[in-house]
This record gives C-alpha cells, sequence and structure tokens, in this order.
C-alpha cells in the first residue's frame, strides 16, 4: 500500500475512466445494491483485542507514518486484503 502503488493505482483508474470503460448505472436496483457495498465496506462494527510484540507494532506504527495514515486503519486494511485473498507476497 506504497504512495507509489497508490500512485500506479490511480493512473490506471484515470486511464481507464478516459478510454471510455466505465458505465454509468442507471437501474435503481443497481445504484442501491452498489451504495449498500460501498457502505459495507467501510462499516466497522466490532471490536477486536489483540497482543503483539512491541517491537511489530512499533513497525506498524512506523509504515503507518509512512503510509500517512493511523496505525489501527493501516492493520484493518492488511487483514482485510489477507482475508480477500488480495494480500501478496513480494518474496522478501
Amino acid at each position: 500500500m506504497s504512495n507509489q502503488l497508490t500512485k500506479k493505482e490511480e493512473q490506471e483508474l484515470l486511464e481507464s475512466y478516459e478510454k471510455g470503460e466505465w458505465v454509468s448505472v442507471s437501474k435503481p436496483s443497481d445504484i442501491a445494491r452498489y451504495k449498500t457495498a460501498a457502505k459495507n465496506t467501510f462499516k466497522k462494527d466490532k471490536r477486536v483485542n489483540i497482543r503483539i510484540s512491541e517491537l511489530d507494532l512499533e513497525l506498524l506504527q512506523e509504515r503507518a507514518l509512512i503510509e500517512g495514515l493511523p496505525y489501527q486503519t493501516l492493520m484493518s486494511s492488511v487483514l482485510h486484503k489477507y482475508v480477500t485473498g488480495r494480500l501478496t507476497d513480494k518474496g522478501i
């Protein structure tokens, strides 16, 4: 989730839009479905307590600072990407 990756993703979205690959939805049922999906994406209705090493927490906080977001948000994002199969291994 580096700034460079974000810029690349943003550029790809812009190019896709400029190519006319985006289509507006007009059916009320589709609009309602997409609104619900968007709302649920950012819904945070459960609290979890975990224990992690002090070093891991410090590294997480440092990475979050670099990314420019709260460390809890970064942690939530990483977990979400993992459970949805979108977290990739760089082979470090």
